[in-house]
């Protein structure tokens, strides 16, 4: 297993071009006192305060805009704690690796689990979306562990456009409510549970098909690797014969 500070990372998002710049410029004027460490509790702190929004939702909509200003302050956060490290040159790999991906799980766990407590999507809906989301999480892990390259974005997607997605939901259930659609087996489904279903079933299906093709490409590397390694004990062998 290589070093974690040795891995290769590959972040091609679609909003990339805009994401990297603002994250440069944040950290080149962000205050000396700030550290890595303050971002990522601002991470911590912004996913607790979507949570708690969600379920205030229950009392008014109006909470819909504080869970979106919570997926602005996560993203900072989440974003800037690596980048700031890297630009003020006192990165801490190993350490970075773990916290950064024990905050994501948690982040996505308060998410979920907020939006299943609200009003606007059922609680099994919410728990398989972050079923989808860990199981992905897992997936990335191990393939880092195997290929060393930490792939942070899945088809051009990572956490910053899901978080634009969860603004742009949140902001159209508070201007047209949470219209109800009855699904065949399913029944009376609300249209934010389609939404995180949909993620959900998005997440599963990515975590089979991806998970399936870098296990075949794995298995042929490897297939590769003990030819070559039985062809040279076959030389050895011959060139040892009497």
């Amino acid at each position: 297993m290589p070093k974690v500070e040795k891995h290769k990372r590959e972040n091609d998002i679609l909003l990339g071009f805009l994401e990297r710049p603002a994250l440069k410029w944040l950290a080149a004027h962000m205050p000396a006192w700030v550290t890595p460490d303050t971002m990522t509790w601002l991470g911590v702190l912004a996913s607790i305060m979507i949570f708690v929004s969600y379920i205030l939702t229950h009392i008014s909509p109006a909470f819909l805009w504080l869970a979106s200003l919570g997926f602005v302050l996560n993203w900072v956060g989440d974003s800037l704690d690596g980048t700031l490290a890297r630009y003020r040159h006192i990165e801490r790999p190993r350490y970075g690796f773990l916290v950064d991906h024990w905050v994501d799980a948690l982040s996505a766990l308060l998410i979920f689990i907020g939006l299943g407590l609200s009003p606007y999507v059922d609680l099994v809906v919410a728990c398989m979306g972050v079923i989808g989301y860990l199981l992905v999480s897992i997936m990335v892990y191990l393939i880092t562990y195997v290929t060393d390259v930490f792939q942070i974005t899945n088809m051009r997607l990572g956490p910053t456009e899901i978080r634009l997605l969860a603004i742009l939901a949140n902001t159209a259930i508070f201007f047209i409510g949470n219209p109800i659609f009855n699904i065949p087996v399913f029944g009376p489904t609300t249209l934010y549970s389609l939404l995180v279903g949909f993620v959900a079933i998005v997440l599963f299906l990515y975590f089979m098909i991806n998970t399936g093709i870098q296990a075949r490409r794995l298995a042929l590397l490897d297939g590769k690797r003990l030819e070559r390694k039985q062809e040279k004990q076959r030389k050895m062998e011959a060139e040892h014969m009497p």
